[in-house]
């Protein structure tokens, strides 16, 4: 049986096994993707974990995925891998800003510091997890860097401050105004004209 084939038998096994649970099944290029209930989240992948057929014992990652135009922008989703099957499967889910998903720590010990890194970089909650904080920002940093509303400046800078001998944070300044940059003369000043660069000709001499 081919790889696909058996994706195919998994996302199958899946929705027999948890009726309601799996929203969609969508496999493309060799890749399995389940769709999955926020609530039977945990559900899911504990039976992708114990299924004697499957035993995706091995959590890889989880990362987050921001969709602004969506009702529930973001998507939490778990890569899983089967030694037993040598297969691997993607299972996402979607929430918002207000509502925690489940933590997977309880089923995926290793799930703690990548729950960490999502909260983190895109502030999805993750209910029951031990220890949910900042893990790769500061902790006195403002708003989560991977959202696409999150501005290129940042909110906050931070420095050290000799006066103080400490760090302190201020809000970001931004002293010298946006340039108007010219885009028809991209290289003005080079020793030739370039085609379309009307500024680097040499005016007329009368």
């Amino acid at each position: 049986m081919t790889d696909t084939a058996k994706l195919a038998a998994l996302a199958e096994a899946a929705k027999s096994a948890l009726p309601g649970a799996v929203l969609d099944a969508r496999l493309s290029v060799g890749e399995l993707t389940l769709v999955v209930e926020r609530p039977r989240l945990l559900g899911v992948l504990t039976w992708l974990r114990d299924d004697p057929d499957w035993l995706f014992k091995t959590l890889i990652d989880i990362c987050g995925v921001d969709y602004p135009e969506r009702p529930e922008p973001f998507e939490a989703v778990y890569h899983l891998l089967s030694i037993h099957k040598n297969l691997r499967v993607r299972v996402k889910t979607s929430t918002d800003a207000a509502t925690p998903v489940p933590s997977a720590v309880s089923i995926f010990p290793g799930a703690n510091w990548f729950e960490r890194e999502a909260f983190d970089l895109y502030g999805i909650l993750f209910d029951g997890h031990p220890d949910l904080r900042r893990i790769l920002t500061d902790y006195g940093f403002t708003g989560h860097p991977l959202r696409k509303d999150f501005p290129l400046t940042g909110f906050v800078e931070l420095r050290y401050d000799e006066e103080q001998k400490r760090v302190v944070y201020e809000p970001v300044k931004l002293p010298q105004e946006f340039r108007n940059f010219d885009y028809l003369s991209p290289w003005e000043g080079a020793q030739y004209p370039l085609p379309g660069d009307e500024k680097a000709q040499s005016p007329q001499k009368g």
